[in-house]
Parts: C-alpha cells; sequence; structure tokens
C-alpha cells in the first residue's frame, strides 16, 4: 500500500518481526563456533552433522545449506563429511571494524522436512595492525607560568585491531619536564595526557621536541610515534570555554549535503589574539573528515557527504577551540543518524521446486528469506502472494517462509503459474519489493483416452477390394507427452467364434479401419465389435467405443428357381384341358434371390412360347395362366421359356422352361415331347422283330377279349328287351375332365417352398 490513502487488493498477509530467537527449533540452541581471522581458506571450523546429531547422508538427502546474514559466502558446508569449513580468509576489521566481538550469524537450512538452525561464527582478532597518529607531528603551546601538574591532551593514536591488541598504554621520551599520562573513557578509548613534571622557562628554552609512543597489548606488542613539538608561550591567564561540554544532536539520514548539523559556540574572557578563538577538530578520523566540516570561526558543523544509518549510526566529534594566546577548550558533540525508510524489503531464494506434480497433496514450491536493512517500523515487513492461486505462505523460524501448494493441482486446467510475492515494509512511506517466480505443474496420467463418439456405424458394400480403408475411430487425451499418445487396438470379440482378427484390423496409430477380405452380405450382414484407445502413461489408462460395420448388399446373386426344378432329369409337363377358360392357372414359377432390397424383387415375364397369345405371365407372382380359349386348332405340345429378373443395376437373371400338354380328358394317354425325348437309338434287326412279333400277339389276344365283351353284352341285351343298347347310368368321374372354368389344374399338385433367412 503507497502513502494517500490507496488500499493494496485484499491479501494474506503475514507480519515479520526480526526478533532475536533464543532457540531456532525445539532441542536445538544457537551454537557459537570460533575461529582466528586471516585463517586460510578450507580451515576446519566444526562438524555441523555432529552437532546437529544428523548423519552426513541425511545432511545430503535433505539439501542443507549454510545462509550468513549479508549472503556472503564465506562458509561452506561439505555434504560428504558434514564438515563447516571457510570458504576465504576472513578480515575482522573488514567485516566488523571497532565492534568487538566480531559475530557473524549464520543459520543451517534443512529440507523434508523443513529445519532452521541458527548458529554464531566468532571471528577473534589477531595482532595485525600497529597504531598510528593521525598526524606525524604535534604542536602544543604551552605557558611558560603553567604549573606542574597541568595537563594538556594529546591527539591519541588509531588501532584497527579490539580488545588486548588494541593502544593499551603510550608513553614519552625524554622525559625531563612531561611524563604522560593514559586515560580511559566511559567508550573504552584510551588517550595520552601530557603531564608537566617541572615549571618551563621560555627564556631558559622556547621550544621542546618529544617523541610519543603508542603500545597495544598484542603478543608481540606493535607501536606507533608521533613527534611533539612543544612552544613555550608567554602568558595568556584565559583559556577558551564552551558553552556545553557535550552536544548531543539527531540528523535523519536523508538530510542532504550542506545540511548544518550542530553549531559549537566557546568564548575567552581575554582580549585581543588571546581572546580570537578558532574551532577545529580535536581528533578526526578520516571517516568524521569525509563527513563533516568545521567552520573555524563560526563553529558550524555541516554535512560534506550523505548518511547512511545502515552503515553508520552514530558520530562522536572531539572539537577544539583556540585562541590567540595558545590556550585551548574542547567539547563534544554526539550525533545520532535517525533512520528513514530509504531501504526497500529484499527477497533472497533459497529453494525452487519446479515443475510439481499434479494430483499431489501439499507439496514445498520454494523457500526464501526477507530483510529490510532499516529498522523499527521501517524494517517490520508484511509478506504475501495474490489470493487467486492455490498457494499458501507459511512463515518459518525467523524470517524465512516456505511457498506450499494449498491442495492438488490439475495440470489439464493450468500447467504454469507466475507467482508474485509481495514484500512491503511499515515504514512512511511504504517500500516495497516483488519477486516473480514461475511453477510449472508436470503432468500424471490421470486422464484416459476420450473417444468423439460412444459408437461408430460405418457402412461397406460387399465384395469389397481386400484391405479397403472402411472408416476410422479417434479418441483424444488430455494428458500430456507419453501419457497423451493414444494406441488403438480391437478388443477380443464377445462371440468367441467370430474371426474378427480376420475381417477387420485397426491401424495402432491414427485408428484407421480396414476390411482385410472381401465381404458376402448373404453370409454376414452386420458386424459389431469393440475397440480400445490406450495411453502411454504408467499406469497405462484406457477406453473402449462401439463400433457397428453394416455390409451393404450388391446385385451379386442371380435368381434362382425352385419350381419347375431344372435338375437336367426328365421334364416336368403340365397338363391343361381344352376345355379351360382364359385365366386357368396353368403352373406357377417359384424363385428366390439371395440378395435384399431391390436386389431381390422378382419380376417375371413370358420370353418364348410355342404358340403366342395362348399363355401369359404374372409379373409379380410367377403363375402361368391362359390367356383365351383353347381350340381344336391349337397344338397339343407347348413349350414356354420364362424369364426371371431381380431389380438390382445392373440386372440379373435366369430362365425356366415349362412343358404343357393339352388333353381332352385326363384319360388320355401321357404323350412325351419329342423335344424332352432322347434321340432313338438305332436299333437292330433283331430287335425290331421281336417287337413286332410281341405287338402281333398282344392285339390278338385284346381283340378276342373285346370280341367276347361285346358278344355277352348283346345277347344280355336281347334277353331283357328288344331296345337298343343303352348308355350307363352315372356321374361321370370328375377328375378326368373339368371345364368349370375356375383355373384350377386338370391334375392337381402341391409345392411348398421354405425360405429361411441366414443371420450371422
Amino acid at each position: 500500500m503507497e502513502a494517500g490513502g490507496k488500499r493494496l487488493p485484499k491479501q494474506r498477509q503475514v507480519l515479520i518481526f526480526f526478533l532475536l530467537m533464543g532457540v531456532a527449533l525445539a532441542g536445538w540452541e544457537s551454537r557459537r563456533y570460533s575461529v582466528m581471522e586471516e585463517t586460510e581458506s578450507g580451515s576446519f571450523v566444526a562438524n555441523l552433522a555432529k552437532d546437529l546429531g544428523l548423519g552426513a547422508e541425511e545432511l545430503a538427502a535433505r539439501g542443507a545449506q549454510v545462509v550468513s546474514e549479508d549472503n556472503e559466502p564465506r562458509l561452506q558446508l561439505d555434504l560428504k563429511t558434514g564438515d563447516l569449513i571457510l570458504n576465504e580468509k576472513l578480515d575482522r576489521e573488514e567485516m566488523c571494524g571497532p565492534t568487538n566481538p566480531c559475530v557473524m550469524h549464520f543459520q543451517v537450512l534443512l529440507k523434508k522436512p523443513l529445519g532452521v538452525f541458527r548458529a554464531e561464527l566468532l571471528v577473534r582478532d589477531i595482532n595485525d595492525h600497529s597504531p598510528e597518529f593521525p598526524e606525524r607531528e604535534m604542536t602544543l603551546k604551552i605557558l611558560e607560568n603553567s604549573a606542574p601538574g597541568t595537563v594538556f591532551p594529546l591527539k591519541k593514536a588509531q588501532d584497527l585491531d579490539v580488545g588486548n591488541n588494541n593502544i593499551q598504554n603510550y608513553n614519552i621520551s625524554p622525559k625531563s619536564h612531561f611524563h604522560v599520562s593514559t586515560r580511559n573513557r566511559g567508550d573504552g578509548r584510551k588517550y595520552p595526557e601530557l603531564v608537566l613534571d617541572k615549571e618551563l622557562d621560555r627564556e631558559e628554552q622556547a621550544e621542546l621536541r618529544l617523541t610519543l609512543t603508542a603500545l597495544d597489548g598484542g603478543s608481540p606488542p606493535r607501536s606507533g610515534t608521533a613527534q611533539v613539538r612543544i612552544l613555550v608561550m608567554d602568558v595568556n591567564d584565559n583559556a577558551p570555554e564552551f558553552e556545553q561540554t557535550l552536544y548531543q544532536v539527531q540528523v535523519p539520514e536523508n538530510s542532504p549535503v550542506g545540511t548544518l548539523v550542530v553549531k559549537v559556540s566557546a568564548r575567552d574572557l581575554d582580549t585581543g589574539t588571546n581572546g580570537e578563538i578558532s574551532y577545529s577538530f580535536f581528533y578526526s578520523s578520516q571517516e568524521i573528515s569525509t563527513t563533516f566540516e568545521l567552520n573555524s570561526l563560526s563553529g558550524e558543523v555541516r554535512l560534506i557527504k550523505k548518511l547512511d544509518f545502515e552503515t553508520v549510526s552514530s558520530y562522536e566529534l572531539d572539537i577544539d577551540a583556540s585562541d590567540g594566546g595558545g590556550l585551548s577548550g574542547k567539547c563534544s558533540v554526539s550525533i545520532e543518524v535517525v533512520d528513514v525508510n530509504d531501504n526497500s524489503p529484499e527477497l533472497t531464494i533459497s529453494s525452487l521446486t519446479s515443475p510439481i506434480p499434479e494430483n499431489s497433496p501439499e507439496i514445498e514450491v520454494a523457500m526464501f528469506r526477507t530483510r529490510d536493512r532499516d529498522s523499527g517500523d521501517n524494517g517490520r515487513m508484511t509478506c504475501s502472494i495474490p489470493d487467486d492461486l492455490p498457494f499458501l505462505l507459511k512463515p518459518s523460524a525467523e524470517n524465512f517462509y516456505t511457498l506450499v501448494t494449498n491442495g492438488a493441482l490439475d495440470r489439464e486446467k493450468e500447467s504454469e503459474y507466475n507467482i508474485a510475492i509481495t514484500v512491503t515494509d511499515l515504514g512512511t512511506p511504504r517500500l516495497k519489493t516483488q519477486h516473480n517466480i514461475t511453477v510449472l505443474v508436470s503432468d500424471v496420467n490421470d486422464n484416459a483416452p476420450a473417444f468423439t463418439q460412444t459408437s461408430y456405424t460405418l457402412f461397406v458394400r460387399e465384395n469389397n477390394s481386400p484391405a479397403l480403408h472402411i472408416g476410422s475411430v479417434s479418441a483424444t487425451d488430455r494428458d500430456a507427452g507419453a501419457n497423451a499418445q493414444v494406441t488403438y487396438s480391437l478388443l477380443p470379440p464377445q462371440d468367441p467364434h467370430l474371426p474378427l482378427a480376420s475381417l477387420v484390423s485397426i491401424n495402432a496409430d491414427n485408428g484407421q479401419l480396414f476390411a482385410l477380405r472381401a465381404l458376402d452380405y448373404e453370409a454376414l450382414q452386420a458386424l459389431e465389435f469393440r475397440v480400445g484407445a490406450t495411453d502411454r502413461g504408467s499406469p497405462a489408462l484406457s477406453s473402449e467405443a462401439l463400433v457397428r460395420v453394416l455390409v451393404l448388399d450388391a446385385n451379386d446373386n442371380s435368381p434362382f428357381v425352385l419350381y419347375p426344378l431344372q435338375n437336367g432329369s426328365a421334364p416336368c409337363t403340365e397338363l391343361v384341358p381344352r376345355a379351360a377358360e382364359p385365366g386357368y392357372l396353368v403352373s406357377k414359377v417359384v424363385a428366390v434371390d439371395g440378395d435384399s432390397g431391390q436386389n431381390a424383387w422378382l419380376s417375371y415375364q413370358l420370353l418364348k412360347a410355342t404358340e403366342p397369345g395362348l399363355f401369359g405371365v404374372w409379373a409379380h407372382n410367377g403363375e402361368v395362366r391362359t390367356a383365351r380359349l383353347l381350340s381344336e386348332r391349337d397344338a397339343a405340345k407347348h413349350r414356354l421359356v420364362v424369364l426371371v429378373k431381380d431389380n438390382g443395376e445392373p440386372p440379373l437373371s435366369a430362365s425356366v422352361t415349362l412343358h404343357v400338354l393339352l388333353v381332352d380328358g385326363f384319360s388320355q394317354p401321357y404323350l412325351p415331347l419329342p423335344e424332352a425325348a432322347s434321340d432313338p437309338a438305332q436299333a437292330d434287326p433283331l430287335t425290331v422283330y421281336l417287337v413286332i412279333a410281341l405287338a402281333s400277339v398282344s392285339s390278338l389276344f385284346l381283340f378276342s377279349v373285346l370280341a367276347f365283351i361285346a358278344v355277352r353284352l348283346c345277347r344280355r341285351g336281347r334277353a331283357a328287351s328288344l331296345g337298343g343298347c343303352s348308355v350307363p347310368e352315372g356321374h361321370f368321374p370328375g377328375h378326368l375332365v373339368d371345364v368349370s372354368g375356375t383355373g384350377t389344374l386338370s391334375q392337381s399338385y402341391q409345392y411348398e417352398h421354405f425360405v429361411k433367412p441366414h443371420v450371422f
């Protein structure tokens, strides 16, 4: 949120308080290790595996790493041995300056599960710096009437080492008039003071030269020297006095260059040159001399460089006021740098896991650390991510956070997440830092292939060519990679007797279906089977669909005549009485067609007749009937050729021959037609003679019997009456002659035709 009342979108926020914790995790106390500065790189510091109670293998498995507060890689963890070693030489003065002790804080991060262990490394000082005076020569003006015991402050030397390795005492030579007293200040610094032991006489000696030596407490000790030039002055009985011996001021760190920090003021009761005061820094380090400027006449202290609270939070200035007579006074200025919110929060990613598998419960995605170099509210932070993302921020030890998934992710809905982590401090105005991370979601085989249709209906005309492409099935898989690669296959048919593998095949890559051989509609009208689609995931998922193949009929079967039979034996002859009326049913041609639909629609027509116009064929049922009355002039024998034709394209046909014999009555003997009779064989003479003799004897016998019967009948008649021969009474047998015109056959016959459909 920025100043001005603007509101941020609602976000999950977690307040970070940088509080020093005595215990990072239960059972682990913050450990302190120590090492001497300037120790060689690669030197052993400690065995963390032993201190943590873990094996080196577990350290490596949990991804242990060392993170320092300033992100400098000064330490390194050997995951093979668990040893903590130096990654570089450490310079205590560079790391901590005058701060003592010099402690470097670091954390040991463990994952799976998360663990953060705090530790400290104490960098011990060695005596590697000698004391140095800010000036090679100091000049003091001392009144000749100064009483013995008078103390004159001297500029102190500077030693970058700390503790016993810092300056411990001062001495001076020769000691004819003075000795040096070492004074301890409240801040722990030691200042030399020159103490007058013997009165001075300007007329006897107007100038003295002394050697001031500063000694540290190292082993062996180091020293630094400076020359002290003493000018013996005439009497000036009033030294300058400051209005305050201590000035305390606060300066915001964002103050511009040239800002007035403080104005010191001193007065001198003397007159003339002895009352003229000039100001100067009594002691000025390099940091002070490059940051502040002192006006020697007005006593104004101004900035000549920008302040930085995070680098130096306070300054101590010693200001000297000297009059023209050589007397001086001293005051101190304590400058406190006030922090302003000029540092944005920092975010450091310690670990990031990407991609992460879908459908998994809570997974640690990232671990990161936040930091703000400001102090107070300026250094307190909140951390948040957008609410519409399936992730959560969990605060960990101290200023560490873990980013975890909030439930299982679905790659098919979202395969990539761009997560903006926002860290905002509580200063005025508020500053924020945004860090974006990209998390990819890896695929898990959680979607079975899905067919575009639950069932497919394909049509193929019979008598197809082998390997004909008859159609395709298609399935898609919402997964990715190998999990989305679909393989098609034929599933075993429910009817174990159906030779599916010899009828149909499927392309495993694209789902195209092929007929392996020519199909026959008359043998197989429809074919149902199931196809499967299987992905290449682990474990593989599959689905199935029903495929129905309908075989379309082709006109590939000619009509087949069931009656009359055409089997090459003696032909069937139909008898028709000459008394038959028009429409008399002579016979019926019965035929079937193995095809279906219009390919099986049969029509009949009279193709050829011995006497056209005498007989007719009904086109739809094949009945052969007389077309007119018969007469004596009509030939007795007739041959009819009936054509049976289907309605296919092109049409196919068959023909059948009928033999019709016209008779006066059904007692007339049947005379075979000469066309149906086989050619007479050439009889030999002996056979002919035998036949003639047999016929003669038979005729004579028959004639004798008939004559005998006639004579007997005539005698019986004369005996009964004198009338002529009478015709016997009674009904003439109806089965011999039928002239009723009902159209029935003179010789009754029946036929039955059974057509059974073939279902496969």
